[in-house]
């Protein structure tokens, strides 16, 4: 049997399906450009002979029932799904679930009423979500769709964690409190450093940095969330690519009394222009860094302040904890830059953190860990795969 796995996006969408007694992804693809005049498709698979294969082509997409109806296509014409019964389960990632849903569920009408109430707290992503649930429940209405939330792992934290200090009817009545995101990377990438340390999760400690674009932490207690960077919204936190993260309130009164910016143009300065775009006028972090060997000062700024928030909230987790088993680096940055591992773990060996230099500086894919063997908090690279947690998730859902 198999698992399809869609990420519907308000103009977009990202699948792969996977064999379910292996989990090898045997096929993924990207529908880009959704109504537009001319939309983006790609494919890869592996064929009947184990060979890797890939198709691209351009054609208009006008929304994502058409969009739906061409992976079904083009997964069923290169033999990769013989029928839509060999599905067991279709997962769909929602990057908002609010404050009910703690686990993955089966859509049923009810549970789309509830993502939709959840809207306002993420405009951007909830609704592409819905259109990519909905068609695909009418498209296989004998196949179970299965909503994995972003928000749900992040649920376990305690109220002292996710309530904002202030008053309490903004928190009953409108459901301002912070719901962390990035859920299903820290929770594949906790399992498997549990796994690498020859653990029970139950008994791990563990510190997850997601680093990408978009970047969170998490303090993760006896295998349990109990506090995350990101609040109510993504934007929260760490320095990002283009989001801020931690500011000042006041700074949004200040814009909005001072430079008269309305609030969609406060949302959109602080999501789509600050960050290290802001900082230094890139956002990707391996042009940064080459531009900072180059002597370019606000990108070493840039680098310096991503580290220098980086360390606060690894050693306010680690204060929060009390004990921990291992740091875990995952996302783009994370899983690839040697500098900003370095630059995190540099000056910490008083709280047990001992980075191996020569194997940090190891260009290598998968799993490995970089710290020294002396070191008694690990240091480990666990590339994320939110899209094998989500499957995964989906089948033990309707099993």
């Amino acid at each position: 049997m198999k698992v399809l796995v869609l990420n519907s996006g308000s103009s977009s969408i990202k699948y792969q399906l996977f064999r379910s007694d292996d989990w090898v992804a045997i096929a993924s693809g990207q529908i880009g450009r959704i109504g537009e005049a001319e939309g983006d498709l790609k494919m890869e698979w592996i064929d009947a002979d184990g060979q890797s294969q890939c198709s691209k082509d351009n054609r208009p997409i006008p929304a994502h029932q058409e969009g739906i109806d061409h992976i079904v296509d083009k997964l069923q014409e290169q033999g990769v799904l013989a029928d839509v019964t060999e599905l067991s389960a279709i997962g769909h990632r929602v990057v908002h679930g609010g404050p009910h849903f703690k686990h993955p569920v089966v859509v049923d009408d009810e549970v789309e009423a509830e993502i939709r109430s959840v809207i306002p707290l993420a405009p951007l992503h909830n609704p592409g979500h819905l259109a990519g649930i909905e068609v695909a429940r009418k498209h296989f209405p004998s196949v179970p769709s299965v909503v994995v939330f972003d928000t749900a792992f992040h649920q376990t934290m305690p109220p002292v964690s996710y309530r904002y200090a202030i008053p309490e009817y903004l928190y009953t009545e409108h459901r301002i409190r912070r719901y962390g995101f990035h859920g299903t990377s820290h929770q594949y990438v906790s399992k498997r450093a549990a796994a690498m340390l020859d653990k029970p999760l139950a008994e791990c400690n563990l510190i997850t940095l997601h680093l990408g674009n978009g970047a969170s932490a998490a303090a993760i207690r006896n295998g349990q969330c109990v506090d995350t960077s990101m609040g109510l919204t993504p934007l929260e936190g760490l320095v990002m690519g283009t989001r801020s993260g931690d500011i000042d309130p006041a700074v949004l009164i200040y814009l909005w009394k001072n430079l008269d910016l309305n609030a969609a143009a406060v949302s959109h300065l602080l999501n789509r222009q600050s960050g290290l775009l802001g900082i230094c006028g890139v956002n990707d972090m391996r042009e940064i860094s080459h531009q900072a060997e180059e002597g370019n000062k606000r990108a070493q700024l840039a680098i310096d302040m991503t580290l220098h928030r980086l360390k606060k909230y690894i050693g306010a987790y680690y204060a929060e904890l009390g004990e921990v088993d291992a740091i875990v680096f995952t996302g783009g940055i994370g899983e690839n830059s040697v500098e900003i591992r370095h630059g995190a773990c540099e000056g910490l060996k008083r709280l047990g953190i001992e980075m191996d230099e020569a194997a940090n500086a190891e260009r290598i894919p998968g799993e490995r860990v970089v710290s020294t063997p002396d070191s008694e908090v690990k240091l480990l690279v666990i590339p994320t795969n939110e899209e094998l947690e989500i499957a995964q998730q989906a089948l033990a859902t309707v099993s």
